[in-house]
């Protein structure tokens, strides 16, 4: 596995409210580029293998949405959450999690996924393609700092959930803030 340094170009197709849409579903597409996303940011990353899945649902989307604040305080301008879902899986997931900070993208194609290095055959479990777990802090476009999951494989007979967690990535913070010598 080829560990990469900056974030892939790609565009991610993304539902947003618009108000001067009549009728139920007042959604339009917009496409977000990685630029838009990444660009003059420091952003908190962390991908899942699929949204209503019991690891993402019950820990880990929940966990980063409970110490948002906490990665606000520590200069993180966003939080995102990245599957290989669509924008209304996405949608819906978030709504019936309550999501209000952490911002569901969508990478429906697993384009980004891919470019990433980090789409996996999850067919044992009827996936298909789908994402690794990882965590990432992005600065400018930037990697800055990767938690990959161990034991990172197609067809993978575990999901582990060890390095990818809030928790890990609020003390990477923390530390990353602590100047040297102190």
């Amino acid at each position: 596995m080829t560990v990469i340094t900056k974030v892939p170009n790609v565009v991610f197709k993304t539902r947003v409210r618009d108000e001067s849409i009549p009728g139920p579903n007042p959604y339009r597409w917009q496409d977000l580029t990685t630029q838009e996303i990444f660009g003059g940011k420091r952003v908190v990353v962390f991908s899942l293998p699929g949204a209503f899945t019991p690891t993402c649902s019950t820990s880990h989307l929940p966990r980063y949405e409970e110490l948002y604040s906490e990665f606000k305080a520590l200069g993180i301008d966003q939080v995102i959450c990245i599957s290989v879902n669509d924008a209304f899986v996405m949608f819906q997931w978030g709504k019936q999690q309550g999501a209000q900070n952490v911002f569901l993208l969508p990478d429906g194609n697993g384009e980004f996924t891919r470019k990433m290095g980090m789409l996996v055959d999850k067919s044992n479990l009827g996936f298909g393609l789908r994402s690794w777990r990882y965590s990432m802090v992005v600065n400018d476009g930037n990697i800055e700092k990767f938690f990959i999951e161990p034991g990172f494989e197609d067809v993978c007979a575990t999901d582990p959930f060890e390095v990818s967690d809030a928790d890990t990535m609020l003390a990477y913070l923390k530390q990353a803030k602590t100047p040297v010598g102190v």
